[in-house]
């Protein structure tokens, strides 16, 4: 009986805004970046562009921090600004687990964190409340900022950028908190100066360049030196799906679904606006983990299609990417032979059967919230505890299992769960359907990830 149970490198800083001079987008831009909208303009539609010097003149970034550190901030521009409610960090989860944490060593990682912004976003996964970490050092770009994520965290020391604080040589590992175009560049460096590096999602910006050059270097430095922090991965019913995949309970892999749907009729505050009419795919972590995470596969083609938004920041003009869509939805072939549908939005309310979620169907069984196949014998199903001491946490209390899942792969000398192997494959795969959509659903190939080692 069953059961039921770049193509080419384009960094963000490199792209000057588009001159709009219309009253909306000055408002988007005041907002977004603090300073008058009409003070920056597009390369793309003058002749006389304005060099890097001028732009960082313009926008009143000073070079004193160096390159690296001129785009530290996860979420925000630089204003003070209350916590708004956002989406994902107010999702604990319904959840109530009956493991206990077992400690593994009485070692403590002395760890940095980098980039605080308007999210929060280093102090919200735990660090400071883990019993095998010391949070030594904070950073980020605004004096105000660092000084309140060292306060909250309990970090001694505090560093005006992340460049200064790779140079510690007591910290041993760090959590890259930033803007996302800046990830693969601030862990790359974090890399080179021996760190163990955490990062938040996702992996790369847009750039297969910078894809080629974060893989290059995690094999050069320690492939157990990095992971990428997905929260999806630990949500609970992708991580019941893992279990049962792994056991054999849902047989050969045939079709796997995800979503991530985020209504964002005005963005979320970020440094130099990066989430300003952001093309969908190139935040496609938390809608592939529901079948890179769960069977530690790659999707190998792509064929996608955008749906035109009606949000006025998902203009083309409106936005340094160019971009008009609001939705994107992938399909995919993956490596085992199977196929899988991935959609990311901006443009529709109502989270649907979650804001952040997925399903997977095998040869032998599926999982649509339960378990229904043709097995009897289960594996257990229920997550990993999370330490004494450490809080509920957002995306489905998924972060404390991140740190933890981090930190144990340190203690043990392993590669993380979440590798770069499997982060750059739940990444690359969004900058190609971006591509593809952008042709009209045309097919095209996606590069692969593989760790020679084991």
């Amino acid at each position: 009986m069953g059961k039921n149970t770049n193509f080419s490198r384009q960094p963000i800083f490199n792209q000057l805004i588009k001159f709009i001079d219309k009253g909306e987008i000055k408002k988007i831009a005041g907002n977004m970046y603090g300073l008058p909208f009409s003070a920056l303009q597009s390369r793309n539609n003058r002749k006389d562009t304005y060099s890097r010097r001028n732009f960082i003149k313009l926008t009143g970034i000073g070079l004193g921090s160096g390159v690296l550190g001129l785009s530290q901030i996860a979420c925000s521009g630089g204003k003070k600004l209350s916590q708004p409610a956002i989406q994902g960090f107010e999702d604990t989860g319904a959840e109530t687990g009956t493991k206990v944490w077992q400690p593994i060593s009485d070692r403590k990682i002395r760890v940095g964190l980098i980039g605080y912004g308007v999210c929060r976003f280093a102090a919200q996964f735990g660090f400071q409340n883990h019993p095998n970490v010391e949070v030594v050092a904070a950073s980020d770009l605004y004096p105000d900022r660092c000084a309140e994520l060292a306060k909250i965290t309990g970090a001694k020391k505090t560093y005006p950028s992340l460049e200064e604080l790779i140079k510690d040589d007591s910290i041993e590992a760090v959590f890259v908190a930033t803007d996302a175009p800046s990830h693969a560049r601030h862990c790359i460096e974090a890399l080179k100066h021996g760190k163990y590096v955490a990062s938040a999602v996702p992996a790369v910006f847009g750039s297969l360049e910078e894809a080629h050059e974060l893989f290059e270097a995690v094999k050069k430095y320690g492939i157990n030196k990095y992971m990428m922090f997905e929260t999806s991965i630990f949500r609970e019913n992708l991580y019941a799906m893992r279990q049962l995949y792994q056991s054999g309970c849902l047989g050969n892999f045939v079709y796997a679904e995800g979503e991530y749907w985020h209504y964002s009729p005005t963005p979320i505050n970020s440094f130099n606006g990066w989430r300003v009419g952001l093309p969908p795919q190139y935040y496609p972590t938390h809608s592939n983990a529901y079948y890179v995470g769960v069977t530690g596969g790659s999707f190998t083609e792509v064929s996608c299609l955008g749906t035109t938004s009606v949000i006025s920041h998902l203009k083309p003009e409106n936005n340094i990417y160019n971009n008009s869509f609001g939705i994107e939805t992938a399909f995919l072939k993956t490596n085992d032979g199977g196929h899988a549908r991935m959609s990311v939005s901006w443009e529709t309310p109502g989270s649907g059967f979650g804001s952040e979620t997925g399903r997977i169907r095998g040869t032998k069984g599926a999982f649509y919230e339960k378990y229904e196949g043709l097995e009897d014998n289960l594996p257990d199903i229920e997550r990993p505890p999370i330490p004494p001491g450490m809080p509920k946490s957002g995306h489905g209390d998924s972060h404390g299992r991140l740190t933890d899942e981090f930190i144990s792969s340190i203690l043990e000398n392993r590669k993380p769960l979440i590798n770069i192997e499997m982060s750059l494959n739940m990444t690359v795969s969004g900058i190609i359907a971006h591509q593809s959509a952008l042709r009209d659903g045309e097919w095209m190939k996606i590069p692969q990830y593989k760790l020679s080692l084991p």
